[in-house]
């Protein structure tokens, strides 16, 4: 049996994907995290940033509903993710960065200011807070993503933390 403490750190992971709370993860809820994201920093969506943060939810999300949607019908439910996507994606956590590194490269694109490959720890916690992490947490996470302690997050500090966050054992 699945414990309590696992049940509410799935929860909270499936609660971050669906962005307009309606119980289940689609097509719309990634395009809603690109519009927000681009929003938040002010970024058009007709610019290539914009362009790529599209272009990477679109193949986050197809390779989300690959996995986890199980009846085919374009969305993912609560027991989907925690039987399909979770439960793969904790098998194999890599698979799962390949899946989000589109998405999560051009995110930090968005966010990154100077166009130098790299975030500051402010923008980091505000693109987590964008994504529906709570504040502290989104603070917190983005400091810790600091593992040189230099004030700048790369994709290579980014990506496997996020697979590790969603792939969580039980």
């Amino acid at each position: 049996m699945v414990s309590t403490e696992y049940e509410r750190r799935i929860a909270a992971r499936f609660a971050t994907f669906d962005q307009d709370g309606n119980g289940y993860i689609d097509r719309g809820d990634f395009n809603a995290a690109a519009k927000a994201l681009l929003a938040e920093f002010a970024v058009p969506a007709r610019s290539d940033k914009g362009q790529a943060l599209y272009s990477g939810a679109e193949a986050f999300w197809q390779g989300m509903a690959g996995i986890a949607d199980r009846d085919g019908d374009q969305r993912i439910t609560r027991e989907e993710f925690v039987t399909g996507a979770v439960k793969r994606l904790r098998d194999n956590p890599d698979r799962f960065a390949e899946i989000a590194r589109p998405f999560l490269h051009a995110a930090l694109a968005v966010a990154d200011t100077d166009d130098d490959g790299r975030v500051d720890i402010a923008d980091t916690a505000r693109v987590l807070r964008v994504l529906r992490v709570p504040e502290d947490i989104a603070g917190a996470t983005a400091a810790a993503l600091d593992t040189d302690g230099d004030g700048r997050i790369g994709e290579p500090d980014v990506v496997p933390a996020f697979a590790r966050y969603f792939t969580v054992a039980e």
